[in-house]
């Protein structure tokens, strides 16, 4: 698997980008996510175009037709597994209209499924999944950090380091316990047995 990380632009609210990019890195713009990156460097661009209104001019370009079954993000998620990324970092992925960041929220648990992770950002807060799996935050993250079942349970649920803590519970989809912890200045981990947990917390960029 490659160690770099994917970068992707779409077409949604972009108010900040984090482009500390490197060589092994690689950078997708779908549709109009191209205008975000304009003056960055670009490896790919992927979309049907409707919200960009023309087809860019780049050497490494995927024209979709409007009617298909992935979204134009899942194509350039896709393009990333395919080049054998594991970290995705997606801007301009929320805002608008709410079906596509819900569709962008499916998109982290397909990623999940696939063993990688993805990193949706929206304004101050950064959405990421687990499955089976882990995500440690460093001590000097601060804010409001919340946790959801994503599907019906997840099981062996354990939070630690976070005002609120957790040991080996079952989290379900029809209630919130995990809304609004609390990071305390202390390494912090999140973790799951089964299952995929959504994890939306405040500020800054992915720990990695």
């Amino acid at each position: 698997m490659h160690q770099g990380i994917c970068y992707i632009a779409g077409a949604g609210n972009c108010s900040r980008l984090f482009l500390n990019l490197k060589e092994e890195d690689f950078v997708i713009a779908v549709d109009g996510g191209f205008e975000y990156l304009k003056g960055n460097r670009i490896d790919l661009v992927v979309g049907d175009f409707d919200s960009l209104s023309y087809v860019p001019e780049h050497p490494n370009v995927i024209t979709l037709i409007p009617e298909k079954d992935d979204t134009d993000m899942m194509v350039a998620l896709k393009e990333g597994l395919k080049r054998g990324y594991e970290t995705f970092y997606i801007y301009g992925g929320c805002g608008g209209r709410f079906d596509h960041t819900y569709a962008n929220i499916q998109s982290l648990a397909y990623l999940a499924d696939r063993h990688a992770r993805g990193y949706l950002f929206h304004e101050d807060q950064v959405i990421t999944m687990i499955r089976d799996d882990s995500i440690t935050f460093h001590s000097d993250r601060k804010g409001y950090v919340s946790v959801f079942a994503y599907g019906e349970k997840a099981e062996g649920v354990t939070i630690q380091g976070l005002k609120y803590p957790l040991e080996n519970a079952v989290l379900s989809d029809t209630f919130p316990l995990g809304v609004s912890n609390e990071f305390t200045g202390k390494t912090a981990e999140i973790s799951v047995k089964k299952g995929r947990l959504l994890v939306i917390y405040e500020s800054g960029k992915p720990d990695m």
